[in-house]
């Protein structure tokens, strides 16, 4: 099926790149036929795929041989950085304080938490470390305790696909109950009577969460009742409890639409009400205050969201009334509700803004931010009847910080920043700017970028420019201790808010999916362009960094302009647009077609056609290339970059590296360990620094 090493002399052997077999398999639609060569690498199961898997892995090993001793020298200097007898700042809920702890020499958190006071006795509700031994992988989310405080429910997930199971523990008896749901999203909402839970369920194939479910403490979860299934294949579904503690709630999501349903919390057996039905291209989300819910919603072409509000008996969407208008310029992002003010997350050309205004009309104003480019976002925040918000602040340049705001007299105290340890960090060293390139449709895409003071900046200096641009996911212009290495040895770091993302509100979304998708691919090239141009960088030393859907970014910029980029970075790259749209048993896809198109339809599969990175692959002279990924990754499956690799390897000109690492114990997110995830950040910037000549 495969080589892997030839005989250069008798002594001496030289690993070659292995060359998958090609078994053409034929597919037809719209009277198009698309022959697939390495379609037999979605077999899983087929050992003759995982011996082709770990031959990549062999000759990636071998490849960077040169660079391990280099690799470890990074592992231990970003890791010295990191402080790891760390904690989080508590915060109080339901009259206990709440604390994520690290200790020294361990991968996992600590959850404990504290009675009435800080001077409390601590008590240890979860060791994560302790849970996690004997797996590779093991991921913990959706901790939530009851209103008791008793009980905590929580999801494990040690296979790295996002499919958890919820599991319960007795905080005053340490016992973990043997009653354990399984395939579910981890979350759960209790019910006032605090034995009753309402979770969502996956459907085991496609892992999308389609079923509503009620278990009760101590019974057989073969038993749990089901409450809501959501038929329409296109919609998710989840469960939560309003902040208030008066409601339980269930919410349906697509792409365009979403629907609610709540019911009284001390009435676990009772029935849901809908809010407002579900209609095409109406999104709304729902906030309990009083005798009302909130309704942050895009109603009446509001296309960056204005607030509505209705009684709870009349959730009809012609009761809602306007609270907060609809701005042009102004994206409202989303609400927290308190007793005496609503905070208001907005973002406007492209910051954030967080707005505070009481009910009682005495105030409303704006925090004040001071640098050009930042990232803040209030932060967990359960308490309702409080004064004081907390909220987090961080940019390019500064660590990030967890600070408390008295909305009252204004006050403010930072109660923690993070700590960069190793002696050697300075903020005042660091340099970034915000900048604004041209596109060829007369847009302006903002660019952020951060380097180190003495950097040079010209045609020599080596950039590495980063984009997403799907799903109005925006990249936060945040901190990050681990990019100080790259900084540190004369790198640039930029990235791209391209269309795709909300960086500058909806509409930007809009225009950079479905039919418009190649604007998000063009914005990349063309913010590529204008560094180059303005000697930021040159072809020779610029690179392009993606993942997910910003894998498919980078691969589909390869294809149109190879010739802009000495290396790229695609983690856990989508590729494989048309066959994966296709096939509605792979999880994501049925509930995707509202931001990519369904190519069973002739226009959307021509257009998706057009820039699929697998299907445009050409005789490129491509880039240096490190692609990505995870044999157990359920959002982008392992066969997307492994069958791209393979097409690659056949038609790529010119003796630029080709390289692919398959992590086979871990999924979309990477390795679960704090001091693992390190390690793929080394072997990242390795690759970079090794095609710069930069070995130390």
């Amino acid at each position: 099926m495969l080589e892997n090493t030839k005989d250069t002399n008798m002594s001496k052997k030289e690993i070659v790149p292995p060359i998958a077999e090609r078994i053409p398999k034929e597919m037809e639609i719209h009277g198009d036929i698309r022959v697939d060569d390495y379609y037999w690498l979605n077999e899983r199961e087929n050992p003759k795929v995982i011996d082709y898997l770990n031959a990549e892995n062999d000759y990636y090993e071998h490849k960077t041989a040169h660079t391990k001793q280099f690799q470890e020298d990074l592992f231990e200097e970003m890791k010295a950085r990191i402080k790891e007898d760390d904690e989080s700042v508590p915060y109080k809920k339901n009259g206990y304080y709440y604390i994520t702890k690290y200790e020294t020499g361990k991968q996992y958190p600590v959850y404990t938490r504290k009675k009435a006071s800080l001077d409390a006795e601590e008590s240890i509700m979860i060791d994560v470390n302790e849970l996690a031994k004997g797996h590779d992988y093991y991921a913990l989310t959706g901790l939530n305790v009851n209103q008791l405080n008793t009980v905590a429910a929580f999801g494990v997930d040690t296979v790295s696909r996002r499919q958890y199971d919820i599991q319960f523990k007795n905080l005053e008896t340490n016992e973990i109950y043997p009653e354990i749901i399984k395939n579910t999203t981890g979350s759960t909402a209790w019910a006032n009577d605090n034995k009753t839970v309402f979770y969502s369920r996956k459907d085991p194939v496609t892992l999308r969460s389609d079923k509503i479910f009620k278990h009760v403490l101590g019974t057989d979860v073969s038993e749990d009742e089901l409450i809501f299934e959501e038929n329409d294949e296109a919609f998710w579904t989840f469960a939560y409890k309003s902040k208030s503690k008066r409601f339980i709630i269930i919410g349906s999501y697509s792409t365009l639409s979403t629907e609610y349903m709540y019911l009284d919390a001390n009435d676990p057996n009772g029935k849901f009400k809908i809010v407002q039905p579900r209609e095409k291209d109406l999104e709304y989300s729902m906030a309990h205050y009083g005798e009302d819910f909130y309704i942050l919603t895009n109603m009446d072409n509001a296309l960056n969201f204005k607030l509505m509000k209705t009684p709870i008996g009349e959730t009809l969407k012609e009761n809602w009334v306007e609270v907060i208008p609809h701005r042009e310029d102004t994206l409202l992002e989303d609400i927290s509700i308190f007793k005496e003010f609503l905070i208001l997350e907005e973002r406007n050309n492209g910051l954030n803004k967080i707005r505070i205004k009481k009910w009682d009309g005495s105030d409303d104003y704006y925090l004040p931010f001071d640098e050009e480019t930042y990232s803040a976002s209030v932060y967990n925040n359960p308490e309702f009847d409080t004064n004081v918000i907390r909220y987090s602040y961080n940019s390019l340049t500064t660590p990030n910080s967890v600070i408390d705001f008295n909305v009252d007299d204004r006050s403010k105290e930072v109660k923690k920043e993070q700590e960069v340890l190793g002696g050697t960090f300075d903020k005042e060293d660091y340099q970034s700017e915000r900048i604004w390139a041209t596109t060829r449709d007369g847009k302006r895409v903002a660019i952020s970028l951060v380097y180190h003071k003495k950097t040079k900046i010209n045609e020599k200096t080596p950039l590495l420019l980063y984009a997403y641009g799907s799903y109005g996911s925006i990249v936060s212009d945040r901190f990050s201790s681990v990019r100080l290495s790259l900084l540190d040895r004369g790198f640039v770091y930029a990235i791209a808010h391209v269309r795709g993302g909300e960086y500058l509100g909806r509409k930007w979304y809009d225009d950079g999916k479905m039919f418009h998708k190649m604007n998000t691919f063009y914005d990349f090239i063309d913010a590529a362009k204008h560094l180059i141009n303005h000697k930021y960088s040159s072809a020779d030393h610029l690179y392009a960094e993606g993942g997910s859907a910003g894998g498919l970014l980078v691969g589909a910029v390869i294809n149109l302009n190879p010739e802009l980029f000495n290396g790229i970075i695609a983690a856990v790259p989508f590729v494989d647009v048309v066959t994966t749209m296709l096939d509605e048993s792979i999880p994501l896809t049925t509930g995707e077609f509202d931001e990519w198109g369904n190519p069973k339809n002739k226009e959307s599969y021509e257009y998706m056609l057009s820039y699929s990175p697998y299907d445009n692959v050409q005789k490129h002279d491509y880039p240096h290339m490190l692609v990505t990924t995870g044999l157990h990754d359920s959002q982008v499956q392992y066969f997307e970059p492994a069958k791209w690799v393979a097409k690659l390897r056949l038609n790529k000109t010119g003796n630029k590296q080709l390289l692919m690492y398959t992590n086979m114990e871990s999924g979309h997110g990477g390795a679960s360990g704090r001091f693992d995830a390190l390690k793929e950040v080394t072997r990242d910037y390795c690759f970079l620094f090794d095609l710069e000549g930069i070995s130390e």
